[in-house]
């Protein structure tokens, strides 16, 4: 297996923070360079030092940085997009300028090159009972009896390789209906709610954070041939903006949301609101140390739990909202 070198520069303020957010992408582990550990070392360390050479004493001046390193293959591909993703929004939350410029290097290989290579890793592949996902730059045979979905991310999360995706394709393919209509909060590169539509569902209403996966999302729903009327993408933050949130409306029949497990709690209000009664929510990108006060959390906003699935390291949690009235939930 080759690893690419990630260097992302932050603040001695930021480091905790970035470190957090990266475990919650799966990253385990870290090289941290710092220069207020340095200072305090040499503020105060024992014994008597004669030398000490240059170069140690150049990291008194150091920017801080986070190392990681990610594979060079399919899933090291859909990481970096988060990494992206994650360091943009600590970006636009980052009011005060404490964390650095949150940027970041690959070492020994340029962007463009990185990007490229990882396409010979994202092959077609079969998942669930019905779909087949198929990269738009692969010509092949399709499976009798599959659907399929023609992904191109771009630069952004969502080519269907990466373990919280396959979980949650897998755990929505049994819940559509010719009615469903689908809400899919943090849509990537689409993946989740052009998939729902070619199983059959009704309507889908997308939004994402992000503007360029607004626009590559739409671009892979026309890759699929999906009507234009059936399907709607925004970008905006749905836990800030409330004309994005009226927008949106209710009454869904179901929701998915693949994203981090902060956002995920922080979004569990909102679920209940958007949801019909009895409406399903499938939630991922969850680490499974973090699976079970995610679950705490939305259950505690009127959700039962249906089904759970883990898959190297990852979770992915399918739940049923308690109905207001005397309806029973369905177990």
């Amino acid at each position: 297996m080759n690893w690419t070198q990630v260097d992302i520069y932050t603040s001695t303020e930021g480091i905790d923070l970035l470190c957090s957010n990266l475990m919650d992408l799966g990253i385990r582990g870290f090289s941290i360079q710092d220069a207020n550990d340095f200072n305090e070392f040499l503020e105060n360390k024992d014994g008597k030092w004669d030398y000490i050479e240059e170069d140690l004493l150049g990291l008194s001046n150091c920017e801080s940085c986070v190392t990681i390193y990610l594979p060079q293959d399919g899933q090291g591909a859909e990481t970096l997009l988060q990494v992206k993703e994650l360091l943009q929004q600590m970006k636009q939350n980052d009011i005060e300028n404490k964390y650095g410029r949150l940027e970041y290097n690959l070492s020994g290989i340029k962007e463009e090159d990185w990007a490229n290579n990882w396409k010979q890793y994202f092959k077609p592949f079969s998942i669930g009972k019905r779909l087949f996902i198929k990269p738009s730059w692969e010509n092949c045979d399709i499976p009798d009896n599959r659907v399929t979905l023609e992904i191109d991310p771009e630069s952004s999360f969502g080519t269907g390789q990466h373990h919280t995706t396959q979980l949650c394709l897998t755990l929505l393919e049994p819940e559509i209906q010719p009615s469903t209509r689908v809400l899919d909060m943090g849509c990537g590169s689409g993946i989740l709610f052009i998939g729902s539509l070619l199983l059959g569902a009704k309507s889908a209403f997308a939004v994402d954070i992000e503007e360029n996966a607004v626009r590559i999302a739409n671009e892979n729903a026309k890759k699929n041939s999906l009507p234009s009327s059936k399907y709607t993408v925004k970008c905006g933050n749905v836990l800030s903006d409330s004309s994005l949130v009226s927008e949106i409306g209710n009454g869904y029949d179901l929701i998915t949301a693949n994203i981090v497990s902060d956002v995920l709690k922080a979004m569990a209000p909102l679920f209940n609101t958007c949801l019909k009664d009895n409406g399903i929510l499938i939630v991922s990108g969850i680490i499974s140390e973090r699976k079970d006060e995610v679950i705490e959390t939305i259950i505690a906003n009127d959700f039962v739990v249906l089904e759970e699935k883990e898959q190297s390291g990852w979770a992915a949690v399918k739940l049923q909202k308690i109905p207001n009235s005397g309806c029973e939930c369905r177990i």
